[in-house]
């Protein structure tokens, strides 16, 4: 150190700040990119005349027909051309055995129909599982003694993948976590002549306390005992590499991992395990938590929302699934066009 000035004379030959030095160089070394064609919009929908908007989803609403075609347009304008139907369904329709999920006049075929009519080329993404039409409010049947019945729930399942493909659904995305459901899936869609209907596979689905918010919008809460007998234990990780395995094998198209934002590691993992594309959904919980920060002054939320999606690309997701698609895809494309 100098005396006369205090100046430390640092002799580096590497100084990665050269490359952060310029807007235009950040540009080029930038690693990972986020844009509208990576996200896909859950919607919820009702048979009601109007929106009602959701509590703890603040912006979010269980959507009527007019509600949704006109929250789709918005989507699309901005490069949002994926979405996922999840159905609010009226209590008098659930039952047991959950057998209004495989209605061809029912909530999910008609939506999908009115959607298909409007935009042919519009990409749907459907919800299997029971919990929407359970009254029990489990993904799957359940037994007399509190048992959820994996093989029985595994047939009610294709018969309501099969009323979705006949709706015009090109994508199912099978969330119950049942074992074997992925191939008998496949079966059951190929056996019918929809062998170009995709399945995306809730692979890694955690018990997570993230979903409280969902269970509100969709009055789908278990009413009794939980779901940790067929979700996923929070705490492993090489579980989630068999399930994908199994996933795979079983003719999966793409693989999910939910939540996303706690579970970037099983993200990472997965992505180092398999040559499929990766799916990850930031899920009710984590968007509430940005949007009530947000809401308070205490965080940018477009700044916080945009780093959010972009490192679960970077942890690698091909695709995310977010309640902010619509937002994100509009601040991405503003910004593009500066």
């Amino acid at each position: 150190m100098s005396q006369e000035t205090g100046t430390t004379m640092l002799n580096l030959l590497q100084r990665p700040r050269r490359n952060r030095k310029h807007p235009a160089i950040r540009a080029f070394v930038r690693e990972t990119t986020l844009a509208p064609e990576h996200l896909i919009y859950p919607l919820f929908v009702h048979a009601g005349e109007d929106d009602v908007p959701i509590a703890s989803m603040p912006g979010c609403a269980r959507l009527s027909r007019r509600g949704l075609l006109a929250e789709v347009e918005k989507a699309r304008a901005v490069g949002v051309d994926i979405i996922a139907l999840f159905p609010a369904v009226a209590e008098a329709l659930k039952a047991p055995d959950g057998r209004e999920a495989w209605n061809p006049n029912g909530l999910v075929p008609d939506t999908i129909k009115a959607l298909k009519d409007r935009w042919p080329d519009l990409v749907i993404v459907t919800d299997v599982a029971l919990d929407p039409y359970n009254s029990d409010g489990h993904d799957g049947i359940v037994a007399p003694d509190g048992r959820i019945l994996n093989d029985e729930t595994v047939e009610a399942l294709c018969n309501q993948a099969l009323c979705q493909a006949r709706a015009g659904a090109d994508v199912v995305a099978p969330s119950d976590m049942m074992d074997g459901r992925v191939q008998a899936l496949r079966e059951a869609l190929d056996g019918e002549g929809f062998i170009d209907v995709s399945i995306l596979a809730y692979t890694a689905k955690y018990a997570s306390g993230f979903y409280g918010p969902f269970r509100d919008a969709l009055d789908s809460a278990p009413k009794s005992g939980d779901k940790k007998t067929y979700q996923m234990d929070p705490a492993n990780a090489r579980e989630a590499l068999r399930e994908a395995e199994l996933d795979e094998v079983e003719g999966a198209d793409i693989l999910m991992v939910k939540p996303a934002g706690p579970y970037l590691d099983i993200l990472a993992a997965l992505r180092r395990s398999t040559s499929l594309p990766l799916a990850a959904y930031q899920v009710s919980g984590e968007y509430a938590m940005l949007k009530a920060a947000c809401e308070r002054g205490w965080l940018d939320e477009k700044r916080v929302v945009l780093e959010s999606l972009l490192g679960i690309r970077r942890a690698g997701a091909d695709v995310i699934l977010t309640y902010f698609a619509r937002q994100a895809a509009e601040w991405l494309v503003a910004s593009s066009r500066r």
